[in-house]
């Protein structure tokens, strides 16, 4: 069994929100949100959004702003010419002064691809980068987590495996406790204000939610709910 220390007053948890548009970001941060990630086409797990979106995201928004590298459905295994697509795509959003590139690649047999990693954090430059949710599919979780830390990733989305983060407490906290400080687990993946409790006993100090509900857009009071309930 997992085990997790109280957390200290400085550090305080922090919300990321999934936006799949304009509207949702800006939802996002008059809720309360710490950062978004920026992408559209949620309804594939998401897409790169458009040069456009990007740009309009970062004139309105004060708050962080992290674009979702990502540019087909489908798995995580990348043709060299899609990584030449999600390079440039990086170089944009390094040239539009985004804070953070969210991206995940793996071999055909979902191991984590190191070159690929390399490739894709090289263009990111100053930027943060998180490893998305292709971790959730990779054959043993710590061991991926290791090579992501020695790579210089700063942070890794999960839900601790398949289906929601909610059915993973067990495995999330174990990722938390053995990333110490120098890697940031965010559970994310069905994370909603009646499940955030459950999640905090992960002891986490980042969380991720679309916080949609009804309509396409994100929900901004589900994101105070989520919020508040970060104290």
């Amino acid at each position: 069994m997992f085990s997790f220390e109280l957390i200290e007053q400085d550090e305080m948890r922090k919300l990321e929100v999934c936006a799949n548009s304009i509207e949702s970001a800006l939802n996002a941060q008059n809720g309360g949100a710490d950062r978004i990630e920026l992408c559209m086409e949620l309804s594939v797990g998401g897409l790169t959004p458009s040069k456009g979106t990007i740009q309009l995201a970062m004139e309105l928004l004060e708050i962080p702003v992290y674009v979702l590298i990502r540019p087909r459905s489908g798995d995580f295994h990348y043709s060299k010419l899609e990584l030449e697509v999600m390079k440039e795509d990086i170089l944009f959003c390094t040239q539009a002064g985004c804070h953070g590139v969210v991206f995940g690649a793996l071999h055909a047999d979902r191991r984590i691809d190191q070159s690929a990693t390399e490739l894709l954090m090289d263009a990111a430059g100053y930027m943060d980068v998180t490893f998305h949710r292709a971790f959730d599919v990779v054959p043993n979780y710590f061991e991926a987590m290791d090579t992501l830390r020695d790579l210089g990733v700063q942070r890794i989305l999960t839900a601790g495996g398949q289906g929601n983060c909610s059915d993973n407490i067990e495995t999330l906290g174990e990722l938390v406790e053995e990333a110490e400080d120098d890697l940031i687990i965010m559970p994310g993946g069905g994370l909603r204000p009646e499940n955030l409790d459950l999640l905090k006993e992960t002891g986490a100090l980042e969380y991720h939610s679309s916080a949609i509900i009804n309509g396409p857009y994100t929900d901004l009071k589900i994101v105070r709910k989520l919020k508040k309930g970060m104290l």
